[in-house]
C-alpha cells in the first residue's frame, strides 16, 4: 500500500520543466508553443528523474547486472538437483521471469510515476506484460488442460468449492439485529473499505468515484441470475456497501487527495542533509508523493471525444470489477485463494499508473496515444473478460438479454447524469484557476 500511495501523487500534467539549483527544485514555466506530442507522450510514458538523492541507485549498472545475473544462472543450473521434473518446471518458469523482469528494468519505459524508484514501475510494467501474454496462452488451452495447470500450481484446488455452492445469500432478510449486522464487519468489509479509499485517490473525483460504487451495485442486481453471491438483503447492499463501506473509503481518500494537494512540495538531496534523525526521515518520504496534481475530468468546455472517453473509463472499471467474479467462478478458486488476492492486488497496482496515463490522454490536447501501461491494462481487461466467456459458456448460456441490455441503459444513464452534474459543478462552483505542481 505504501508503494502504491506514493505513486498515486507523481505530477505528470505540468507545462513547467524542472531546474535544479543545488539539489533544490523549483519550476520555471514554459511557453507553450514548445511542447509537442511526442514531448507529452514521453512525460506520461517514461518519467525523468531528477538526480535529487544518492546518485548509486540511479545510475547504470548494466555490466554488473548482466554479471551477476550469469553467475546465477551457471549457480541454479550446475549445483541444484534436477532429479525431480515439477520442481525443474518451477526453477525454469522462476528464473524465466526473473530474468525478463531483469530485460524490463533495462528496456522498459519508467511510466508516469518515478517514486519510489523508476525501476519498481519498469517491473510492475514487466509484470503487467508476463500476465497479459499469459492471458493469451491460456485463451488457446482447452478446458481440461486448463484445470490441469490450475492443479499444477496448487493441488488443493482439486477440492475447491465455490462459495454458491456451500453458502446461501440474501435469506431472511426481514431479520435485522446488531448481531448479524456486526457480524458483516470482517476482513472483506475492511477491504472493501480499504479499497475504496485507494480508488478514491486514484480517481480524485467524488462524482465518479460515486457513479461508479452506484452503478457497481446495479451491476451485481442486474448479474445475480449468474453470481449468486451477488445476492444481498437491501440493508447490505445500501447502508453497509454504499454508505459505509463505499462512501467511508470514498471521503478518506478525497481527504487525503485534499490535503496533499494543499501541500508545498520541497525536496533536497540526502547528500545535503547532514543529520542522521534528517537523513532516515529523507529516505522514509522517498515513498510517499513527490508532488500532488488537481485532477479535473470535465469542465464547462470539454469536448464530446473527453465525454466519451469518461463513459468508456467507467465501462473499463466495470469491466474489471466483474472479471475479479467471474475469474473465481468459473475457474474455482475462493475469494482467500493466493490466485485471488495477487490478482486484485496486481491489479491495484498496475490501476495507479493507468490512471494516470489516461488522464493525461483524455485532458490534454497535445498528447495524442495512450501510455504502454494503459494499452497492456485495457488489453488485460478484455482478455480476462474472453477466458471467462470461452471457459464458461455453460454459465453465460443462462445469460438473459433484458438484465444486460437494462443494465448497460442504466449505465449510461446514471454516468450520463454524473457527467452533466461535474460539468454543472465547475461551471458553477469550480476553481477558475489552479497552479499545476511537478516533479
Amino acid at each position: 500500500a505504501c508503494g502504491l500511495f506514493s505513486a498515486l501523487g507523481h505530477s505528470q500534467l505540468t507545462n513547467t520543466p524542472i531546474k535544479s539549483t543545488s539539489h533544490h527544485f523549483y519550476t520555471t514555466p514554459l511557453p507553450f508553443s514548445l511542447f509537442n506530442p511526442r514531448m507529452h507522450f514521453r512525460m506520461i510514458n517514461e518519467q525523468q528523474v531528477e538526480d535529487i538523492t544518492i546518485e548509486f541507485f540511479y545510475r547504470p549498472h548494466t555490466i554488473t547486472l548482466l554479471t551477476c545475473a550469469v553467475l546465477s544462472l551457471m549457480y541454479f543450473a550446475f549445483t541444484r538437483d534436477d532429479g525431480n521434473p515439477d520442481s525443474n518446471l518451477w526453477v525454469g518458469l522462476i528464473l524465466v521471469i526473473s530474468f525478463f523482469l531483469i530485460i524490463s528494468v533495462l528496456a522498459f519505459p519508467n511510466g508516469p510515476f518515478t517514486r519510489p524508484h523508476p525501476a519498481i514501475w519498469r517491473i510492475v510494467f514487466g509484470l503487467s506484460v508476463l500476465y497479459f501474454l499469459f492471458l493469451v496462452f491460456i485463451i488457446f488451452l482447452n478446458w481440461q488442460q486448463v484445470k490441469q495447470l490450475m492443479y499444477w500450481l496448487d493441488p488443493n484446488l482439486r477440492y475447491a468449492k465455490r462459495e454458491a455452492d456451500i453458502m446461501e445469500y440474501a435469506v431472511n432478510c426481514h431479520v435485522i439485529t446488531w448481531e448479524r449486522i456486526l457480524s458483516h464487519f470482517d476482513i472483506f468489509a475492511f477491504s472493501h473499505f480499504w479499497g475504496w479509499g485507494m480508488k478514491a485517490l486514484l480517481i480524485r473525483s467524488y462524482g465518479l468515484c460515486w457513479s461508479i460504487s452506484i452503478t457497481w451495485e446495479l451491476t451485481e442486481l442486474f448479474f445475480m441470475h449468474l453470481l449468486p453471491n451477488f445476492a444481498e438483503c437491501w440493508w447490505d447492499q445500501v447502508i453497509l456497501d454504499i454508505l459505509l463501506c463505499n462512501g467511508g473509503g470514498i471521503w478518506l481518500g478525497m481527504t487525503v487527495c485534499r490535503f496533499l494537494e494543499m501541500r508545498t512540495y520541497h525536496w533536497a538531496s540526502i547528500k545535503d542533509i547532514h543529520t542522521t534523525t534528517g537523513k532516515i526521515k529523507r529516505a522514509a518520504l522517498q515513498f510517499t508523493p513527490a508532488s500532488w496534481t488537481y485532477v479535473r475530468w470535465l469542465d464547462p468546455k470539454s469536448s464530446l471525444q473527453r465525454v466519451m472517453g469518461v463513459y468508456m473509463f467507467m465501462i473499463i472499471w466495470q469491466l474489471t470489477e466483474l472479471n475479479t467474479f467471474f475469474l473465481k467462478h468459473i475457474f474455482v478458486f475462493p475469494a482467500s485463494h493466493a490466485l485471488s488476492w495477487c490478482r486484485i492486488l496486481f491489479i491495484g497496482i498496475i490501476t495507479a499508473p493507468t490512471v494516470r496515463q489516461y488522464y493525461a490522454y483524455l485532458t490534454d490536447t497535445q498528447c495524442k496515444r495512450v501510455g504502454t501501461q494503459c494499452w497492456v491494462f485495457g488489453a488485460i481487461a478484455f482478455l480476462e473478460a474472453l477466458a471467462c466467456i470461452k471457459f464458461g459458456q455453460d454459465l453465460f448460456s443462462k445469460t438473459q438479454i433484458l438484465y444486460v441490455i437494462l443494465w448497460l441503459l442504466c449505465l449510461a444513464f446514471i454516468t450520463f447524469l454524473c457527467l452533466y452534474g461535474m460539468v454543472w459543478y465547475a461551471e458553477n462552483y469550480g476553481p477558475r484557476e489552479k497552479v499545476w505542481s511537478s516533479l
